[in-house]
């Protein structure tokens, strides 16, 4: 059976860690709230430095908001401060404190990473990064991701253990050796 397609291209608007010539790109759908993301974020951060300049990793937002609460507002907060120029500290941030997202929380994240506060906070009470993080979001439905984390390896979904971090880095060492494979 064929795993499903990442049905939006990777392109210049997209969150992106790594050479856009490497010969893997793993795309992740995630959800800042979610509980498996939170424990995929080291294990992608491991991954990321093993691989090195064979690996692209891109993010994109994929809140299960009937689940998560705080997810959609998380993912507009990074979006605000990718406008200025934080996204990745951001993203981290959002990660290593998964506990405490509201609001208030995101603002003050905002300021420790260096970001204009009161510039993002009027963005996001503006609804300015509602659309982007829609965007992701309908793009992961059209890609079959019906949950978080998902994963895409050159394309393809990855439906095998992501949270077994050999065989993760197995099976990307494995695309990096034939960059046109699909993942299993």
């Amino acid at each position: 059976m064929q795993s499903a397609q990442l049905a939006v291209p990777v392109s210049e608007r997209d969150h992106t860690i790594g050479s856009a010539t490497a010969p893997v790109t793993l795309v992740e759908y995630g959800d800042y709230e979610c509980p498996h993301c939170g424990r995929a974020f080291p294990l992608l951060e491991g991954i990321r430095r093993y691989m090195g300049d064979k690996l692209r990793f891109v993010y994109r937002h994929f809140p299960l908001a009937e689940a998560h609460p705080h997810a959609r507002n998380a993912a507009e907060a990074a979006e605000a401060a990718d406008a200025q120029g934080r996204f990745w500290e951001m993203h981290r941030t959002l990660f290593e404190n998964q506990g405490a997202l509201e609001n208030e929380d995101l603002l003050v994240y905002l300021g420790q990473i260096g970001c204009d506060v009161p510039k993002a906070a009027a963005e996001l009470a503006k609804g300015v990064y509602t659309k982007r993080v829609r965007e992701d979001f309908r793009g992961g439905v059209k890609s079959g991701v019906n949950g978080t984390p998902t994963f895409f390896i050159n394309g393809s979904r990855y439906d095998g253990n992501w949270s077994d971090a050999n065989e993760f880095i197995a099976v990307l060492t494995e695309a990096a050796s034939h960059p046109t494979v699909g993942a299993r």
